[in-house]
């Protein structure tokens, strides 16, 4: 369904506002509000009505409200005074008053809309002096390309059609309406003597904002060393920023008007704070994806993970048809799509938990050889070692790949918790201390990285900050006790891990 007025199309597939055929730079919350103002243009929506709708029930500001409102009027063409399209009554609230054509119809048939978001790495612009870099550009921006499509979140288009516009000036919104695209990635590349620098940044096409932005330098001693150095730091930068974007444009939409896909990005928005209330939030929607499309491996594998992390919420005599319920759904992802690095590690995970390590090392290698750029990847295979082995020196390199590749990673926390307790072990105690803190500053953690930090407390023999640790902890978790550990801790950690933790805890002063 296209809404048009005037000379404005609204798309809310394509969630794009359009004008004479262009797309308009637009905040997805002041979308979210024209759309809801147009789809119920027969009446006049309250302020609570729009609390609830377009602010998931969350109270805003008169001034948030009315700054959101003036920058849909904007949008339009509109503002307080004239009220064209979007007009408010008094005391009573705000309606579309333009009128309004509906057409069934797609009115721009080259645009795909692929459930998942589509992105396009442009070729990199040669502006060196010489010009003599071309090789150099083109190099970068095929590896990128490269780089990308092992991510099974999103779509990349092939090479040979983000190259078509190489040498042009391009305009953004054309390149993403002829490719039917939502990103686009571009870059150019300056060389100056035996020095080079890469400047690339991603795009919102739908928006014109730009996302994210950065410049790389380096020699030319050994490009190929360097053109691999600048591909890992675009794409850790860019693929994160695309998942984050896209949870954060399904949270906005109405759950009803979901797709499988969508409700997948919306789950993982609850999954990745270590909650009970988020995680149940969390393997419902993750449970709906799979009743709208069973044969989403996606949906499969997340579910699996949101099933592990309940574990440490469970009730002792429900752990095994919890454990049942995470390893079926990981293996189900893993039949479904053999290719998609989530999935085997979903299942490397369950491997772990159920001690049996050496099945768990194939599965978590496997999803390293088909995304080497997957932090969770290279961070489940220093648990691996760590939890599972009892190897805490093995872990360390790969907990350190997985921080190098998360930087823009929600879930970074978890690196730097787990390296912090194998530093600790290793009694190594100012860098699992450090570590460890790091981890608290995350928001998303929970109790967990706060536990950790108690256990490197004590194990340097801090009693007196061990103690304010865990009077924290007893806020974020008030049943926190070494026996809550030891049962929370399922399936079959290596003993070396388990009594070095524990131990640990007790000389901080946790209760038993």
């Amino acid at each position: 369904m296209t809404y048009i007025f005037e000379n404005y199309e609204l798309h809310p597939d394509l969630h794009e506002l359009r004008k004479n055929g262009c797309i308009c730079p637009i905040e997805p919350q002041v979308f979210d509000l024209l759309l809801y103002l147009v789809e119920n243009r027969d009446r006049t929506i309250s302020k609570d009505e729009l609390n609830e709708r377009i602010w998931n029930g969350r109270i805003v500001s008169d001034d948030a409200l009315s700054s959101c409102l003036k920058s849909a009027r904007r949008a339009v063409g509109d503002n307080g005074k004239k009220q064209a399209f979007i007009r408010t009554f008094p005391r009573r609230g705000i309606r579309f008053v333009g009128m309004v054509k509906c057409d069934d119809q797609n009115v721009s048939p080259d645009i795909s809309s692929p459930d998942k978001p589509a992105i396009a790495v442009l070729p990199f612009d040669d502006m060196s002096a010489d010009g003599g870099q071309e090789y150099f550009a083109d190099g970068i921006a095929e590896d990128v390309i490269t780089a990308l499509s092992r991510f099974r979140s999103f779509f990349v288009t092939a090479r040979n059609s983000s190259f078509s516009y190489k040498g042009q000036t391009v305009d953004i919104a054309r390149v993403a309406r002829e490719l039917g695209v939502r990103y686009v990635v571009e870059g150019s590349v300056r060389k100056a003597g035996d020095r080079v620098r890469i400047s690339a940044q991603l795009i919102d096409a739908t928006s014109g904002n730009h996302l994210w932005a950065d410049q790389f330098d380096g020699d030319l001693e050994d490009v190929f060393d360097l053109q691999d150095r600048i591909t890992e730091q675009i794409v850790v930068a860019v693929g994160p920023e695309i998942s984050a974007r896209e949870r954060e444009r399904a949270r906005r939409r109405a759950p009803g008007n979901l797709d499988a896909w969508e409700l997948v990005q919306h789950g993982l928005s609850y999954f990745q704070r270590f909650n009970m209330v988020d995680r149940v939030k969390a393997i419902d929607l993750f449970k709906d994806a799979i009743k709208l499309d069973p044969e989403f491996a996606a949906a499969h594998a997340h579910l699996a993970d949101a099933y592990w992390i309940q574990l440490l919420y469970t009730d002792r005599e429900d752990l095994p048809q919890t454990i049942a319920s995470a390893r079926a759904a990981a293996e189900r992802a893993v039949s479904l799509d053999p290719h998609d690095p989530v999935a085997h590690l979903a299942l490397g995970r369950m491997h772990v938990v159920t001690g049996e390590i050496d099945s768990a090392f194939d599965e978590i290698r496997n999803a390293i050889a088909l995304n080497p750029n997957h932090a969770q990847g290279h961070h489940l295979l220093g648990w691996a070692y760590h939890f599972g082995a009892g190897q805490a020196e093995a872990a360390i390199p790969h907990y350190d790949v997985a921080l190098r590749l998360s930087i823009r990673d929600p879930l970074r926390w978890t690196s730097l918790m787990m390296k912090g307790s194998a530093l600790s072990f290793l009694r190594r105690h100012e860098e699992a201390i450090s570590h460890c803190r790091q981890a608290c500053q995350y928001p998303n953690g929970g109790f967990l990285p706060h536990m950790h930090l108690a256990a490197a407390l004590g194990e340097a023999g801090n009693r007196e900050k061990s103690a304010a640790v865990i009077g924290k902890i007893k806020e974020l978790e008030p049943a926190f006790s070494i026996d809550f550990v030891r049962s929370r801790f399922v399936g079959r950690p290596h003993p070396a891990f388990l009594d070095n933790l524990l131990g640990s805890l007790r000389k901080a002063g946790a209760p038993e």
